[in-house]
């Protein structure tokens, strides 16, 4: 038993100097394993049975929390997995070594017996052979099992074992790493180390075995499959009795997801830190105790401090503050923090520029599952523009209101169903009553207002139309009389229109009543007016045609007259001269005849009839004109010029009325021309424009004072003028079609103008 306790004591001494080497290596769970399999070793009996259950409890507590996605409670399981099967077999083995004493004193007590002496010692040797073997496999098999990368360097740094773990993730044994003109261990890198990370793989590991310092370094491994998974490994040297470096034993463990998880971790932070620092916020937050946790960078910079406190970003903060904002801000910051509450303000800050802006600061506490307070966090956002914008929205419809409030209207809004919803304050003070006092009374509130305010003649128009409108959608217009307070009743022109949304859904009536009574009797008074107009019009035209007939027939009454003095003076002669007289005679007979056809022409103008046009050569009329005005024109001593373009079209004319224009024209010349002392002059153009014939009287007198007036009816510049020749003219050259215009001359007098269509037929 002595010998047995001194060998359970050199097992115990030597697992628990493997299990400080290796947690002092890997600092990993799997380093507390020697420790746990020596303590179950210790154990005898009951205790042993003991531990092995409370070992057994934990695992499936640990278990079932590892199914739930705990990856901590996950490698505990693993780890409590593998202390089983370590401490079961290694619990075999000492118990095997116990039996092999007593096999031995058995064989000495059955040699004394007379047993055969060689015979008991091969059978020894032969067990002991077998258990060790045992115990080399059982072993092989904890290292296979245990569920990390385990890997063995030779003194120099050759590869020459993996366990069966690492030779499946790599998908080769140790002995198929090799390359042609490679170590073991640069094939090792430059097969299955990530390329980024092959440089300092292989700075830290030719340190360690430089130095004989423990490796540990975090990389990507290549799997089988071509993908990296990030390791991390640690190897610690295995040294003689004289200290000399024997071999390396490492272990990786596959990080991967952990990596992941902080890199994506490491991600989303970064890209929340740039969100906050992007966003024209300033975000903070402290804790209960008033210690910083957290202060954007764009606050720190508008308040100008690189650290600080709690005390003194408040401090700096309120600096900023408009000073008839401090108090208010002061209070509430205080009472929320005091009560735990969130805070809400609105407030002006002063900007760099030294400007206060509207700025809307907040803070709020984050709870506990207790509700105890953890944090603080606080925020403030520029809002100018916003209360700008709402202040201005607030004078504009300020401004509005009053608009529609001071228009000469009555202005009305109505739901979609036609219900009345707002009346402006003229409105308002006309009906004499508001919105809700037809309410109540049996009828809707737009049946009992119509009844109210509508005239009972014009009553049933008004819900016909009304009705029509809002089944339709159309706009409503109607003139109707609308009772007033005082119960007068006046006539309204009403329009209303429908507001739609987006999707063309009627949301509102918007309608407006303008007052036209006035209107509406001065309309009665105009008409009235109008037809005693009327009336005095027919006596009025009555008088320009007896005018108009005077005026035209007096023409050639006077070339009649003068023809007549001029024969008698013919005939007066002594001679007498009876050439001259006979052609006077002939001109008081042409003139007779001409007063007899003005006569007729005048009455077919005011007829509209076209009987007596036909077509003629411009060239005749001016021919005939200039005949009867040529005895006026030696007598007022007046020169006149003729320049008519050859081959001039036909035109379909009445001859004697354009021929009474004409020299209606040249008789206005010559009046014209009496204030001249000398150089008399008047000239008649005639020429062809586009398809028309114009004709031009250019005289050079005293000029038109009133161009704009001339062609008006009774409109004279003359002592003894009737103001009836343009005015007859312009109308003949209208009924042919035409236009008569006057225009000044240069450098003096006035050119009388008109032009007669072509025909082309």
């Amino acid at each position: 038993m002595a010998e047995l306790t001194g060998r359970r004591f050199i097992w115990l001494t030597a697992l628990a100097l493997a299990g400080s080497i290796a947690f002092w290596a890997f600092g990993t769970v799997f380093s507390f394993l020697p420790f746990l399999v020596s303590l179950l070793i210790s154990l005898e009996g009951r205790a042993f049975q003991f531990g092995l259950s409370g070992l057994f409890l934990s695992l499936l507590v640990l278990a079932a929390m590892a199914w739930s996605g705990g990856s901590y409670a996950a490698m505990w399981t693993e780890f409590l997995a593998v202390s089983l099967c370590t401490a079961f077999v290694v619990k075999k083995r000492s118990a095997d070594l116990v039996a092999a004493p007593q096999c031995r004193f058995s064989s000495r007590s059955r040699r004394s017996s007379g047993w055969d002496e060689t015979s008991s010692d091969i059978d020894v040797h032969r067990k002991t052979v077998d258990a060790l073997h045992e115990r080399e496999r059982e072993l092989l098999e904890l290292v296979n099992v245990v569920p990390s990368n385990l890997w063995r360097l030779s003194r120099n740094g050759e590869p020459n074992f993996f366990n069966t773990r690492m030779a499946d993730y790599l998908g080769v044994s140790v002995e198929e790493i090799d390359r042609p003109g490679l170590s073991r261990l640069d094939a090792m890198i430059e097969t299955a180390i990530h390329p980024e990370d092959r440089c300092s793989f292989r700075t830290d590991i030719v340190q360690s075995l430089e130095s004989g310092k423990g490796f540990s370094s975090r990389y990507r491994l290549r799997r089988f499959d071509g993908a990296y998974h990030w390791m991390s490994s640690r190897a610690e040297a295995l040294r003689g009795r004289d200290g000399e470096i024997l071999q390396w034993y490492g272990l990786c463990h596959d990080i991967d997801d952990q990596v992941n998880a902080e890199q994506a971790l490491q991600r989303s932070e970064w890209h929340l830190q740039q969100l906050i620092e992007a966003l024209p916020v300033h975000v903070c937050s402290w804790t209960p105790e008033g210690e910083i946790s957290y202060v954007s960078k764009r606050y720190l910079d508008e308040l100008g401090l690189t650290t600080a406190s709690f005390a003194e970003m408040s401090a700096a903060a309120m600096t900023l503050v408009h000073p008839d904002d401090v108090p208010h801000v002061r209070a509430k910051a205080a009472e929320a923090i005091r009560n735990g509450e969130a805070f809400l303000n609105r407030y002006r800050r002063c900007g760099s520029d030294g400007v206060y802006r509207w700025t809307d600061g907040r803070f709020e506490p984050l709870r506990n599952a207790d509700g105890n307070i953890t944090e603080w966090y606080g925020l403030a956002i520029d809002v100018d523009d916003e209360m700008r914008v709402q202040q201005a929205l607030r004078e504009s419809e300020q401004s509005l209101q009053q608009l529609v409030e001071t228009l000469p209207a009555l202005i009305y809004c109505a739901a979609p169903d036609g219900k009345p919803i707002y009346r402006s304050k003229k409105l308002r003070e006309f009906l004499g009553f508001g919105l809700e006092d037809k309410d109540g009374q049996g009828q809707s509130r737009l049946e009992g207002t119509l009844d109210s305010i509508i005239h009972p003649d014009d009553l049933a128009l008004v819900r016909e139309k009304y009705g029509h409108s809002l089944a339709t959608g159309e706009p409503y217009v109607l003139k109707h009389r609308l009772r007033r307070h005082d119960g007068l009743y006046r006539w309204v022109e009403t329009r209303t229109s429908a507001m739609r949304d987006t999707l063309g859904t009627i949301i509102q009536w918007n309608g407006v009543c303008l007052d036209i009574d006035d209107w509406v009797r001065a309309q009665e008074e105009l008409g009235e007016a109008q037809r005693n107009l009327a009336r005095a019009s027919e006596a009025t035209s009555l008088a320009e045609l007896t005018a108009s007939i005077a005026h035209e027939v007096g023409q050639p009454l006077a070339a009649l007259v003068s023809s007549s003095d001029a024969c008698q003076q013919w005939l007066s002669a002594n001679p007498p001269n009876i050439e001259r007289a006979q052609k006077a005679l002939e001109r008081v007979v042409r003139s007779a005849g001409t007063a007899t056809e003005v006569v007729t022409r005048i009455r077919a103008l005011f007829k509209h009839n076209n009987d007596a046009r036909r077509k003629e050569p411009f060239s005749s009329v001016l021919a005939e004109a200039k005949e009867l005005m040529g005895e006026e024109a030696v007598r007022r001593d007046v020169r006149v010029e003729v320049d008519s373009e050859r081959d001039l079209p036909l035109i379909l004319i009445d001859r004697v009325q354009i021929q009474q224009v004409l020299v209606n024209l040249v008789r206005n010349a010559f009046d014209a021309l009496e204030t001249l002392p000398s150089d008399r002059t008047l000239r008649i153009k005639v020429s062809r424009v586009e398809d028309m014939i114009q004709i031009e009287v250019i005289d050079n007198g005293p000029g038109i004072q009133d161009p704009d007036r001339i062609f008006e009816p009774f409109f004279t510049t003359k002592g003894q003028g009737m103001g009836m020749g343009l005015a007859i003219c312009r109308s003949i050259v209208e009924a042919h079609g035409g236009r008569l215009w006057v225009e000044k001359s240069e450098p003096r007098g006035a050119t009388f103008a008109f032009k007669l269509p072509i025909d082309d037929l």
